[in-house]
């Protein structure tokens, strides 16, 4: 299987749809994705890694470096992992989780609450 990712804005949100496996021969597309927005002046990222099926320790170093270098721009980046998904809920989720980095994101079941900027929507708890 191959990586789809798909690009759209949201208000002052950039998404990235990402939907595949995350290895590592697909996850450098995901990096150069994260890359390009933040050249672009994009500093609020939402990464929709809801049909995700598959993620490696590359994914996970892809997300880990998004992370980071959203931070070093003072930027904001969300990610959705819905506890539902394809099988048993999503993939990513559980990959992050046993890894014990889940909780260094804010993560979102869905975008529109990943979009959403007010208090009442808080991201899930790891």
């Amino acid at each position: 299987m191959s990586l789809k990712v798909l690009e759209e804005e949201r208000g002052q949100w950039a998404v990235l749809r990402v939907s595949g496996e995350l290895d590592l021969v697909t996850s450098p597309a995901v990096r150069q994705h994260v890359h390009d927005a933040v050249a672009e002046g994009r500093h609020s990222l939402v990464l929709d890694l809801s049909e995700v099926l598959f993620c490696d320790s590359s994914g996970v170093g892809v997300l880990i470096a998004s992370r980071r270098l959203m931070r070093s721009c003072a930027g904001r980046l969300r990610l959705i992992l819905p506890a539902q998904g394809a099988v048993d809920g999503s993939h990513v989720n559980r990959v992050l989780a046993a890894l014990g980095v889940r909780r260094l994101f804010d993560c979102y079941p869905d975008l529109d609450s990943a979009t959403a900027d007010h208090a009442a929507t808080g991201p899930l708890t790891a």
